[in-house]
């Protein structure tokens, strides 16, 4: 007789556990929700993204295929890069490319054959961006020295004819 007591307890015990297992599961689960929809709202009107790298309105312009001019930096460049932890000097090698809007009211200014005469300054741009990273941020941070990159050329040139910047580099 108590040992059937005692199951009865312990089931009736069970059962509320359960309950209130439920309701408690209920309750943090809609907290977070409403806290991560807060967290969300308010990401977004500061402008970030949810991995927090900040959303940036440069280069997002829509430019298809064909009204897409590119322009390649002739040279391969060899760029020095800021020492690291390890104190050796380290170094970029390869080549840069511009995309160009063919619609862009700029265009006729600033088109692949006028673009070679500023080559030189579009060399030092390039090399003052991606001389400030160390290798393992110039390795790790490849879509941010595109973002910087197009940013300074837009500036230099006041106009935003050039969208895009493409680079390859071997990083020793």
């Amino acid at each position: 007789m108590k040992r059937n007591l005692l199951s009865i307890i312990v089931i009736a015990l069970l059962v509320v556990n359960i309950v209130l297992s439920a309701i408690m599961m209920v309750s943090v689960s809609s907290a977070s929700r409403k806290t991560a929809s807060l967290v969300s709202d308010i990401a977004t009107l500061v402008g970030l993204e949810i991995n927090g790298l900040p959303v940036s309105d440069v280069g997002t312009t829509n430019v298809t295929m064909a009204d897409t001019a590119v322009y390649n930096i002739t040279d391969e460049m060899t760029i020095p890069l800021k020492n690291g932890e390890d104190g050796q000097s380290h170094y970029a090698v390869g080549t840069v490319s511009l995309s160009l809007n063919k619609n862009h009211e700029d265009y006729k200014t600033y088109n692949e054959e006028t673009l070679a005469t500023s080559e030189g300054i579009i060399k030092d741009i390039i090399f003052s961006v991606l001389g400030n990273y160390t290798k393992e941020e110039a390795q790790s941070n490849s879509e941010q020295i595109k973002s910087e990159m197009l940013q300074r050329l837009n500036e230099r040139f006041d106009s935003e004819v050039i969208y895009g910047v493409s680079f390859s580099f071997l990083y020793s």
